[in-house]
């Protein structure tokens, strides 16, 4: 009895001193904000969770959105029994007891198991393999949430029986919204004190959380806890929410999904010519950690990807930044990266010489393979001549223009096919006046 009463005090105390962020934790469907997408009214995780019929679920989303505390109203909602791990903490051995336990539950008790894996993307195959006979026989429900992309880092057979939902980052909106609920709740644990929090503080506050509610809610109390009461009132002013949380919060993986997304939209940006979104794009991979040389190398690939010939320069201009960058490094090297990035999102664009290559590419490993003609085979080793080598090639820098019609295996304009833009509207001329006097030759025959 006495032991059970130093428990039950220092569970209180362990509520008490919990941060913020899990005391005022949703604890019903309508309190978690910001997730209408999914759990909505009519929605059908919605409804499966009202009527305690959860299926295995893959929770995916940012930090701080809302994953960890759907469990937990799933676990306050359900009849089932609900048992957490944690990937980072728990290993097979963990998964199998608490497997066995579940069939002991499910055989004694006709109670279902629900298991809640955190951080499900850190299990290696071997351990998320360990759930699929009991997530298939319905042993067991399983719970898993993940802030990378389950369809890198969970196995295939979970993916197959489980219904996947995407986490969103919360907006400005709700994140003002949860810390003015959170002001009122009676965890707050400031009862002898009046609260007031600026507008500005609480704007700043959830700017600089990027949608992540664990961040601004800590942020709100380190604020709170920091600043002196004056008359028993607690006031928190713009200034000292920029004290509480002084450097925005930016979701980018360096090998997930932030890192592949913000590249993408990168390169789409610098191809749809808008340099200021590429700037920010840009701006956005640096400040998070991306080295020079993976933007460089992106910048490089645009440049023949996206304008071609249309401007030449611009592939010029854009390995002679990569190389620069290798000598300079940070934090010079964006503004080397930033002229290379500008230069291309400016120009005007061609894929001709992009698309050219693919479809010869294609053509040489689906199509008709092409005899060398004779005339323009080598003639540099003993005894070509002999052979015919290269017997009627004529060279072309002995003619007008340097040009002369002549077979080349292949005919003009089955490949590359220059647009108006820039530079290549002059190739495109060049290469029709060419291609007329190709059809005279070929007439003449």
């Amino acid at each position: 009895m006495v032991e059970d009463l130093f428990e039950n005090a220092a569970a209180a105390r362990l509520r008490r001193e919990a941060p913020l962020a899990r005391r005022v934790a949703p604890r019903t469907l309508d309190e978690l904000l910001g997730q209408d997408h999914i759990l909505g009214r009519g929605k059908i995780l919605r409804r499966a969770i009202e009527a305690d019929r959860v299926t295995s679920l893959i929770l995916y989303g940012p930090p701080g959105c809302g994953k960890t505390a759907l469990a937990r109203i799933i676990a306050m909602q359900t009849k089932s029994a609900f048992e957490p791990l944690n990937a980072v903490t728990s290993g097979v051995r963990e998964l199998r007891e608490l497997i066995a336990i579940a069939k002991q539950r499910r055989i004694h008790e006709q109670r279902r198991t629900i298991v809640f894996v955190d951080e499900i993307h850190r299990f290696n195959r071997a351990q998320q393999d360990a759930l699929l006979p009991d997530v298939e026989n319905g042993g067991i429900t399983l719970i898993g949430a993940t802030t990378e992309n389950p369809f890198f880092s969970v196995v295939a057979p979970l993916l197959s029986r489980s219904q996947i939902f995407e986490f969103k980052r919360l907006e400005e909106a709700a994140l003002i919204q949860l810390m003015r609920r959170a002001l009122k709740h009676e965890a707050l644990g400031l009862d002898d004190f009046k609260i007031v929090v600026d507008d500005d503080a609480l704007a700043h506050i959830a700017t600089y959380a990027e949608g992540d509610v664990r961040r601004c809610l800590n942020a709100l109390e380190v604020a709170l806890l920091t600043t002196p009461p004056e008359e028993k009132v607690i006031h928190v002013t713009i200034e000292v929410a920029q004290e509480s949380i002084q450097k925005k919060l930016l979701h980018y993986d360096g090998t997930g999904d932030g890192h592949y997304d913000a590249a993408s939209a990168f390169i789409k940006s610098m191809r749809g010519s808008n340099p200021d979104a590429a700037l920010y794009w840009m701006a956005r991979m640096l400040e998070a950690g991306e080295t020079p040389r993976f933007v460089a190398r992106r910048i490089c690939i645009a440049a023949s990807e996206e304008v071609g010939n249309a401007d030449p320069m611009a592939l010029v201009v854009a390995t002679s930044a990569w190389q620069a960058c290798e000598f300079i490094g940070m934090p010079e090297a964006r503004i080397i990266l930033a002229q290379a990035a500008t230069h291309v999102a400016c120009a005007p664009k061609s894929n001709a010489a992009y698309r050219g290559i693919d479809a010869a590419l294609a053509d040489v490993r689906e199509g008709k393979t092409i005899e060398v003609p004779t005339h323009l085979q080598d003639t540099s080793y003993r005894g070509a001549k002999r052979l015919g080598r290269g017997e009627g090639y004529q060279y072309a820098h002995g003619f007008e223009e340097g040009y002369v019609p002549q077979d080349y295996g292949v005919i003009r304009g089955t490949y590359y096919q220059p647009s108006e833009r820039g530079h290549e509207a002059s190739f495109k001329e060049r290469m029709a006046r060419f291609d007329e006097r190709d059809r005279e030759a070929r007439d003449r025959k």
